[in-house]
């Protein structure tokens, strides 16, 4: 199980790394037709419809980490006062509704992908294809199946989350983070 625990955790790292190089590039593209629309009276063009296509990317690719990591708003007032066995278990039920609906997007990111292709979607200026900015959102939301799949798997390994107070078991093992037991 700390095998596995550390494989995901090193590919939830490279899930945050894409996003992160989308966040970076969104970043650079606005700065830059900014300068250009204000220093120099010509933004880049498309840099609006770009850049609006890229955040669906980075906000999809985060969404992965997120599903591994559980680091999600979520108000746990109630689940908090629980038994172990019972936290456990709304445990895993939430992540289970997480994972059918992170299924239910992807199927319907797929089909938008697909429509997107079919009729050749494009952005308004430059006609750029939109499909492969789609195609990597419906990827994001794919990977997404696999981290919440893998948190599920470890919760019920009874290894709980990988923050201690996300843990149904941090009562009982002193707070302690998972891989440090």
């Amino acid at each position: 199980m700390n095998a596995l625990i550390r494989a995901i955790g090193r590919f939830s790292l490279a899930i945050d790394r894409i996003a992160g190089l989308f966040l970076a590039g969104i970043t650079l593209l606005v700065v830059a037709s900014a300068v250009g629309r204000y220093g120099f009276a010509s933004p880049i063009p498309e840099a609006f419809d770009i850049s609006r296509l890229m955040l669906g990317v980075a906000i999809m690719w985060g969404f992965a980490s997120v599903g591994y990591r559980g680091s999600h708003i979520k108000v746990d007032l109630f689940v908090e006062m629980m038994p172990t066995r019972l936290r456990r278990f709304v445990d895993m039920l939430a992540w289970s509704v997480l994972l059918l609906f992170t299924i239910l997007l992807s199927w319907k990111m797929y089909d938008r992908v697909a429509s997107a292709y079919r009729s050749g979607e494009a952005t308004f200026d430059l006609r750029l294809p939109a499909w492969p900015f789609l195609a990597l959102i419906c990827a994001g939301a794919a990977v997404s199946i696999v981290t919440v799949l893998a948190r599920i798997v470890i919760i019920a390994a009874g290894r709980g989350s990988l923050d201690h107070f996300d843990s149904a078991d941090a009562g009982e093992h002193g707070g302690e983070l998972d891989g440090q037991r």
